[in-house]
């Protein structure tokens, strides 16, 4: 996974963000990883659907579109669900509760920043 970060107007919002690399890592998620915390995200791209199946906690997601933006935000999403929303190139996922903590909302417009770290 890449490493980086989540801006929005200018701002980092998100100073610990994942962006997956290819199909296996879209595929995990965070399946079987630590529930993330305060100022931690995953972004899976390509993605317009997530499921929380097997899952042991709750997690915040949004849906992107090709320019970042957001279409549609879910809110503490429980273990052993799944939300999708069509035209979404990407999903952001986060811990259950940053949505609100960061002021995240339709229409907000983000931007991925690569820390050049590699994985």
């Amino acid at each position: 996974m890449k490493a980086g970060r989540i801006l929005a107007n200018g701002t980092v919002l998100i100073p610990r963000a994942r962006r997956t690399e290819g199909p296996l890592e879209r595929a995990r998620g965070l399946l079987a990883r630590p529930e993330p915390k305060s100022g931690e995200a995953l972004l899976i791209e390509p993605c317009s659907g997530i499921h929380t199946w097997a899952m042991a906690y709750p997690i915040d997601a949004a849906f992107l579109d090709h320019g970042g933006r957001i279409l549609r935000v879910v809110e503490r999403l429980a273990p052993w669900r799944f939300a999708a929303c069509p035209g979404a190139r990407a999903v952001l996922e986060l811990a259950s509760g940053e949505m609100a903590r960061l002021g995240l909302r339709t229409g907000m417009a983000t931007h991925w920043q690569d820390d050049g770290g590699g994985k």
